[in-house]
């Protein structure tokens, strides 16, 4: 196995995230957490201005950075400002924590994309953050819909929502 990376995304409600993120080829491991706020050791009941989101390592030699991102942009709607379904403010806004240049050139990129598209139904209003601390969040959050399979997600694939498969010349 290459050495693993690191992505670090918020989408809405990270239960969700997780259980359709996990199950990814390429993907090692995740867990979900508090990012991109003000709070030193965010905790669910006090979280200030994080966004719920998830740390994924994964392998590139089997997934791209740029396949996590097109997969994750079908699983939650990017256009819509802190709000995923019926979960409102702002730790469930649409953020992008990137680790590094590349991978901020990559989102970038692929928000070009999505927007020029037309297929998502509004403009991305997707956060493109560079990446800060990262609070795990308790134990009960971790894993959720797997020890409970019919809680709570707002969260699912999209078909209509795929970018078209680029050639590799561009």
């Amino acid at each position: 196995m290459s050495n693993p990376e690191r992505a670090v995304l918020a989408g809405g409600c990270f239960w969700g995230m997780q259980d359709l993120i996990r199950k990814r080829p390429g993907v090692i491991k995740t867990r979900v957490g508090y990012t991109g706020g003000d709070v030193p050791n965010a905790t669910y009941r006090n979280h200030g201005t994080h966004a719920e989101g998830i740390e994924i390592l994964f392998d590139p030699a089997k997934t791209s950075y740029r396949e996590l991102l097109e997969f994750f942009f079908q699983i939650h709607d990017p256009t819509t400002v802190n709000r995923q379904g019926n979960d409102i403010g702002m730790s469930y806004r649409s953020a992008i924590y990137y680790v590094d240049e590349t991978q901020k050139q990559i989102a970038e990129d692929t928000i070009a994309d999505v927007n020029a598209s037309g297929i998502w139904p509004g403009k991305v209003v997707t956060e493109v953050e560079p990446v800060g601390d990262f609070w795990e969040a308790e134990p009960e959050h971790q894993d959720y819909l797997e020890r409970i399979p019919n809680g709570y997600t707002c969260h699912f694939p999209r078909p209509d929502w795929v970018l078209p498969k680029r050639n590799a010349a561009e």
